[in-house]
């Protein structure tokens, strides 16, 4: 029986709620810094799986050197690193901290809002080095934690009953981090969380303190100081950041509403009082981006807004005699700052029915038609899944969405698309998409505005609604004409679908981008394995290694094949996520009680693969609802199977520490393999996958010829 074992000065002895709180640091100071760093150094955002991987990887690093003494101080380097080399108070900080987002991410294949595509060499070292050393920071948190882990895997009693207690702890995890979102708490209390976590797992009383007095700076370092017209809010998306300007006399003027250190919309009044008390409009009230939809639709008309934010477009609708609006906006901070601080009070109105979901999921599920459709300037910008380099609002802007749209589409109906576009592939896309769903070509024109995003727009219809709006009002005839814009190389483009939705990718290529971040995290995790005797020794093993990327991959399919039917909210990455946690903790119960052969548990893993790459989800005659219902069930196959088979040897491996060490590398490799998908689709990741899971059905013969 495994009680105890010496590391250096200190007798380590198996203890469940030492396990169950290491566990829960793991998964909650994961989610934490993913979410922190996506915030401060905006170009993670755009590779947001980037901290993910750097996570895996100090934690699989941990696993590697669990018979060495917990490595806490470099946690504490790590962590106080991360607090003053990105917050510390000084002239320049933010400036420069934005100038990494402009350089690492320049390239003129792939939209990264606000960075334009031109790159030098020089600048890019010093972002490079400057990321590589945050990236450092954050596995030096990792390592002593998954020592923790792993040591308690090697000393339990029962090494399937502690894997057991890891997952519980795994997923109150998720399931704090899910509080703290909802409950819009700031980096100030996850990371004090996080440092109180730390602490409770010290030995001695001095390491405690020291780590609990880290709690002050950390507060300090991430206040955000707020007032009635600039304040800081930490929604479950995003860092929102609203600064309102006012006249001398006190009166509203608008309000600038900032979301992860970069402009995202203006809050504005543009009712007839104000603008003839003010004239701050440069362009002609009708020709407003808000306004001018309303001139291609019938007059009173329905509308339905995807993208409502604020309530710019809602006013709008309201101020153009709309007889009923259906306003869908996915941040309830966004949507509570509309009901609070918009000046027309668009939300308050009787006409407006507001919806806090997913616009493609509102799609999928609605069954209204409307005069109007509009699509607001809802990209993402950097919102992403915490587990995917998927942007929120890739289903949006996908053929099969543009279809459903135009089913909502009453017989005289309109459908009108503002985007910024800012690479000239983007508006071709869009222009091929909506030409493929409704057979010609939508009347295309660019919107300016001193209040709002310049944004292009695209108008179309199943009738002759849009041409007739034109015919019979010469004045926006006339200004479409003047600000006509023009696609280049339509046909060439490779158009969205929800197997291929990256809208900001140019076509079925990795950018160079990619590939430099995938050999960051290489070159760090070479360093770092070179540094453990024990590996140096002996590589890890094949069979866990493979089922770590294996799975990794599957849950990141799994998450965003679910996101298409329920949407790509918070929430449902976060049920998601506890789903396929439960699965686990499930698959561990039945391998703890009875032996099953390999050979079944591979066939069954494999067939459950297969079943879910072939199932034709889309043509279940069906409500999205049970449709996705079906989905979770389909791929629930494959994530038991996978756990059982996971459950079943880990229990008898010899060392559970260097087992849990290579499946968490393996995951590493995973995830880096997700980036495949820009290349063959999102479905065919299932086939990567499978590709993987027989890897590991022959490292796990080769496992037993050894024994």
């Amino acid at each position: 029986m495994r009680t105890f074992f010496a590391t250096g000065d200190e007798h380590e002895c198996w203890s469940l709620p030492r396990l169950f709180i290491a566990s829960f640091l793991t998964l909650f100071a994961e989610l934490a810094f993913i979410r922190w760093l996506a915030v401060e150094i905006r170009v993670f955002a755009y590779f947001k799986n980037l901290a993910l991987l750097v996570c895996f990887l100090g934690f699989g690093v941990g696993c590697a050197l669990a018979r060495r003494r917990p490595r806490w101080g470099l946690a504490a380097f790590g962590m106080l690193g991360l607090l003053l080399s990105i917050r510390i108070p000084l002239p320049g900080r933010e400036r420069f901290l934005e100038s990494l987002s402009a350089t690492l991410g320049a390239a003129s294949d792939l939209a990264i809002w606000n960075v334009d595509p031109t790159w030098e060499w020089r600048t890019a070292l010093v972002a490079a080095g400057f990321s590589l050393a945050v990236l450092f920071m954050v596995v030096c948190v990792f390592i002593p934690i998954g020592q923790v882990v792993s040591r308690q895997m090697d000393l339990a009693p029962r090494t399937l009953h502690a894997y057991s207690w890891n997952l519980a702890g795994s997923l109150a995890g998720i399931l704090a981090f899910f509080a703290v979102c909802w409950l819009m708490l700031p980096p100030a209390a996850w990371m004090g969380l996080v440092l109180a976590s730390i602490a409770s797992l010290q030995r001695s009383r001095t390491r405690a303190l020291m780590f609990a007095l880290l709690i002050v700076p950390a507060a300090w370092l991430l206040h955000d100081h707020n007032t009635a017209d600039h304040f800081i809010l930490w929604t479950p998306y995003q860092q929102i950041d609203m600064r309102k300007v006012r006249f001398a006399d006190g009166e509203f003027q608008d309000a600038m509403i900032s979301v992860n250190h970069t402009g995202y919309q203006k809050m504005v009044d543009l009712s007839p009082d104000f603008l003839r008390r003010h004239q701050l409009l440069d362009e002609a009230v009708d020709e407003n981006p808000y306004n001018l939809p309303f001139r291609f639709a019938k007059p009173s008309p329905s509308v339905l807004i995807v993208g409502a934010g604020s309530g710019n477009d809602t006013a709008a609708a309201l101020r153009n005699g709309s007889r009923s609006v259906d306003a869908v906006e996915i941040d309830p901070a966004i949507w509570q700052l509309g009901i609070r601080e918009h000046p027309e009070r668009p939300y308050q109105s009787p006409k407006v029915t507001g919806y806090l979901t997913d616009a493609r999921a509102f799609l999928k599920r609605s069954r209204a038609h409307y005069d109007l459709i509009l699509f607001g300037l809802l990209d993402s910008h950097t919102q992403f899944s915490d587990y995917s380099n998927m942007r929120i609002d890739n289903f949006v802007y996908t053929r099969e969405a543009f279809e459903e749209a135009r089913q909502h589409l009453a017989p005289d109906g309109v459908l009108l698309v503002k985007f910024q576009v800012n690479r000239p592939w983007i508006g071709s896309r869009l222009e091929r998409l909506l030409t493929e769903v409704f057979g010609k070509k939508p009347l295309a024109f660019m919107a300016r505005s001193s209040y709002s995003t310049a944004a292009t727009c695209f108008v179309i219809s199943t009738s002759d609604r849009v041409q007739e709006a034109l015919a019979a009002d010469p004045r926006l005839a006339d200004f479409t004409w003047r600000n006509a814009r023009v696609s280049p190389n339509v046909s060439a483009i490779e158009p969205t679908t929800d197997d291929w939705p990256y809208l900001y990718h140019e076509g079925r290529w990795i950018p160079r981008t990619y590939y430099s971040v995938g050999i960051l995290v290489l070159l760090l995790a070479a360093a770092l394995y070179a540094q453990i005797p024990e590996a140096r020794r002996q590589a890890p093993s094949l069979f866990f290694f493979a089922m770590g990327a294996g799975f990794l991959l599957l849950e990141t399919q799994t998450i965003s094949r679910l996101a298409l039917y329920f949407g790509t909210t918070w929430q449902v990455n976060g049920i998601v996520i506890g789903a396929v946690l439960t699965a686990l903790l499930l698959a561990n119960a039945v391998a703890g009680r009875r032996a099953l052969p390999r050979g079944g548990m591979l066939a069954g893993l494999a067939a459950g693969l297969v079943i879910a790459y072939l199932v034709p989800f889309a043509r279940i005659p069906a409500p999205a609802a049970v449709t996705g219902w079906i989905a979770a069930a389909v791929f629930s196959i494959p994530v038991f199977f996978a756990g059982l088979l996971f459950a079943s040897e880990f229990r008898d491996a010899a060392s559970p520490s260097a087992a849990l060490g290579a499946n968490i590398l393996g995951a590493v490799v995973g995830g880096l393999l997700e980036n495949v998908s820009l290349l063959v689709g999102m479905r065919a990741l299932l086939l990567v996958a499978l590709g993987l899971y027989c890897l590991a059905g022959i490292g796990l013969r080769f496992r037993h010829a050894k024994g």
